[in-house]
């Protein structure tokens, strides 16, 4: 018990470490005080560029799969293994939005979501990633293809999650889509002020079929 509470613990810590804020020190700069104020990924893009934004995503999605894989890592019984590596996942979900080392002013989540079903459900985390992907080429908004993709991963863990674990998935679904829309919930409200800035380059399905 004491050991599966020091591996939850350790995934806080490693949820803490913020991409953009680390190498945003490196850069002498804080991104927080630029575009839309968030320390994730999208803010990163818009206002530092690819190569920024890509050195964010390794090391947000890479923290969140180190915490995942050391969470179940050694434990012998599999259905335990799954709940303390998704438990010190989440951890790192909430390190990432909450981090310890830069006051609890974090990003939105959805790069160290992506972390922790890149080591324990790859499936899961191609589903997200068809979602963001294909609502990103047809809107252009970034938090409304993240909000969506939370929610498909219910459907796609009711159907597809490995069966002796799904109830375990369905519950961890439902809370990664209601996590997602808590984080993104000033997305929802500028989505419906009309003031959600686009991503317009990247609309290339709307594009295609306004032809």
């Amino acid at each position: 018990m004491i050991l599966d509470a020091a591996r939850i613990v350790l995934g806080y810590l490693l949820g803490s470490v913020s991409g953009s804020l680390l190498l945003g020190r490196l850069r002498g700069i804080d991104i927080r005080t630029q575009g839309s104020g968030n320390a994730g990924g999208t803010n990163a893009f818009r206002t530092q560029g690819l190569w920024f934004a890509l050195g964010v995503a390794v090391i947000d999605v890479g923290k969140s799969a180190l915490a995942a894989w050391t969470g179940g890592c050694g434990i012998a019984d599999g259905g335990h293994a799954l709940r303390v590596a998704l438990l010190a996942g989440a951890a790192a979900v909430a390190g990432h939005v909450w981090p310890l080392y830069y006051g609890f002013r974090g990003g939105k989540g959805v790069a160290a979501v992506f972390g922790v079903l890149l080591v324990l459900w790859p499936a899961g985390l191609a589903v997200m990633l068809g979602v963001l992907l294909l609502v990103l080429a047809t809107t252009g908004f970034v938090g409304l293809g993240s909000m969506l993709a939370g929610v498909a991963l219910i459907p796609a863990a009711v159907l597809f999650a490995p069966a002796p674990h799904r109830p375990v998935w369905i519950v961890a679904a439902v809370a990664v889509a209601a996590f997602i829309l808590f984080t993104h919930r000033g997305n929802v409200q500028r989505l419906r002020a009309g003031s959600e800035p686009r991503f317009e380059r990247a609309r290339v399905l709307a594009r295609l079929f306004s032809k």
